[in-house]
């Protein structure tokens, strides 16, 4: 199977680090973000790796170079302008099969087989990993009519949800939804297969996920990632 990580963002929230260097190659204790995924997707299979450069993409090339250190096989896939996060995908060749798109700035201990069964098992053109949120709302929440009438109140309500966790599986024919060289983001091309009839599928996976977009959120992973390295790392995967 071939894996995307899209790699190529500027980082914005995690200036000013990230102003001379890609945020996926920042540090997790000793290892780069993006290094830790790749040794997750060759624990599950995954040999063939593209990564989806532009910001700093000449500092990414020269640390994992054609990744036989990591024991997997990277390619690299230039944007010349930004293309969102399902844009790039349309310039990659030979995602004929099953393929794994990631985000760049992702620390689980989501186990990628367990992903990959499911989507075989559900049959979707698309799978999204997705994780279990609340928010709590430390207001009472007023509901009215079109006339102002109240007509419920919650007081200091949690909402549930699930959020993308930014880990997606796909059919080849998704490609047939991306144009070429235009701009698109996930949230949209997942718009258009739903309205064209295709099945999307939820996983669900309520183990530990870090989304590193905050300076709190990359501080708490690097915690956790000395804390808890087996989950991430079994012993023999670096």
């Amino acid at each position: 199977m071939k894996a995307v990580i899209l790699a190529g963002g500027k980082g914005t929230r995690l200036a000013p680090y990230t102003r001379i260097f890609p945020k996926p190659m920042l540090p997790i204790g000793d290892k780069a973000i993006v290094e830790i995924m790749i040794y997750q997707m060759r624990r599950a299979g995954i040999s063939d790796i593209v990564l989806a450069v532009g910001h700093l993409a000449g500092l990414m090339r020269a640390f994992f170079q054609d990744g036989s250190q990591f024991g997997v096989n990277i390619c690299y896939s230039y944007e010349d302008q930004p293309l969102g996060t399902a844009g790039p995908l349309a310039a990659i060749p030979d995602l004929d099969s099953t393929f794994m798109v990631t985000n760049g700035d992702v620390l689980t201990t989501l186990d990628m087989r367990e992903l990959i069964a499911f989507h075989k098992e559900n049959k979707g053109v698309a799978t999204i990993a997705t994780h279990h949120r609340q928010v709590r709302i430390d207001l009472g929440v007023i509901h009215t009519n079109g006339d102002h009438t109240i007509i419920g109140y919650q007081e200091k309500p949690t909402i549930d949800y699930r959020v993308s966790m930014g880990i997606y599986l796909f059919e080849p024919e998704v490609l047939a939804f991306i144009p070429k060289g235009e701009y698109l983001d996930f949230p949209d091309l997942v718009k258009l297969l739903i309205a064209a009839g295709k099945k999307v599928v939820a996983y669900p996976f309520d183990g530990y996920w870090q989304d590193l977009g905050r300076p709190d959120d990359y501080e708490q992973a690097n915690l956790d990632f000395e804390t808890m390295r087996s989950e991430f790392l079994p012993q023999g995967d670096d």
